[in-house]
């Protein structure tokens, strides 16, 4: 992060349900309650669901007059890129390069939601990572989107499309500036598993990790209050008090606190001193 570029984060698994939109809100949230600048980018042509959540965010605020922080958010294309024809699909990387850039350069942070597919805006985002961010649920099926793994022995075959795609990535965004991006597994849902399974899957990423070159953080547990936040805009950071006016739930506070582990745990650049006005 300089004085006009930002560090992105792009939040990236080729397979649905991983918890993308989710990792993406809470972490763009979270970074501005620690005090950086903060856009977001939704490439998801065809779910949309970071821009949804913002949406209701945003009339959350407006029906109860209510101040939650908004990240400055921007969508890419609002379609599906693959139904383009190629030089669509040229203007619409155009467009996606522009966005990222001009945020990077007016923002401490810019979040890249992608979708659960591969596509060429996504790969274009993946190459502005200086932190990509893989949720994945704790299992060997979501691993087969990290990995081909043999079925009967779970030993690791090769590099999945989605791992090879992100080597490219990591030359592109080294030629193009030089830079490397820190590429970080998120294992969610770590409380819905038996041990013994549990065990299996560790060992499986610890093994991966370093023949594909990531690092590993916990994530999320399964808390069913994620997605009743979604529908209003919230997140588990905007709680200060229950329904009622009770205490948080021991839950909630153990959810709070694994955004800000997570936050804590991608090592980003402190937050700029920012420069007093003339007029103080």
């Amino acid at each position: 992060m300089t004085a006009n570029r930002a560090h992105v984060i792009v939040v990236g698994n080729e397979k649905g349900g991983s918890g993308k939109s989710t990792t993406s809100m809470h972490i763009a949230i979270g970074l501005m309650m620690q005090g950086y600048t903060v856009a977001t980018i939704d490439v998801d042509g065809r779910q949309g669901t970071l821009s949804r959540y913002i949406a209701n965010r945003e009339m959350f605020n407006k029906k109860l007059g209510r101040d939650y922080p908004v990240p400055e958010h921007h969508r890419a294309a609002g379609h599906r890129i693959e139904g383009m024809t190629d030089a669509e699909q040229e203007a619409e990387k155009e467009r996606l390069q522009l966005l990222i850039e001009g945020a990077a350069f007016n923002h401490d942070m810019v979040v890249i939601d992608t979708p659960g597919a591969a596509n060429k805006l996504s790969f274009l985002a993946h190459t502005y990572a200086d932190t990509l961010i893989t949720p994945m649920n704790d299992s060997f099926v979501d691993l087969d989107g990290l990995a081909h793994m043999d079925g009967q022995s779970a030993e690791i075959k090769g590099p999945s499309h989605y791992s090879e795609a992100i080597w490219e990535a990591k030359k592109v965004k080294a030629q193009r500036d030089g830079g490397s991006i820190d590429w970080v597994v998120m294992r969610n849902r770590l409380s819905n598993l038996d041990a013994y399974n549990k065990r299996e899957v560790e060992r499986a990423v610890r093994n991966l990790s370093k023949r594909l070159g990531f690092r590993v953080l916990p994530g999320f547990s399964e808390r069913v209050i994620f997605r009743e936040l979604f529908l209003v805009g919230l997140t588990i950071l905007d709680l200060k008090q229950a329904a009622g006016g009770a205490p948080l739930s021991r839950s909630h506070v153990a959810a709070r606190d694994e955004v800000f582990s997570i936050i804590d745990g991608l090592n980003l650049p402190p937050v700029p001193v920012r420069q007093q006005s003339a007029h103080g």
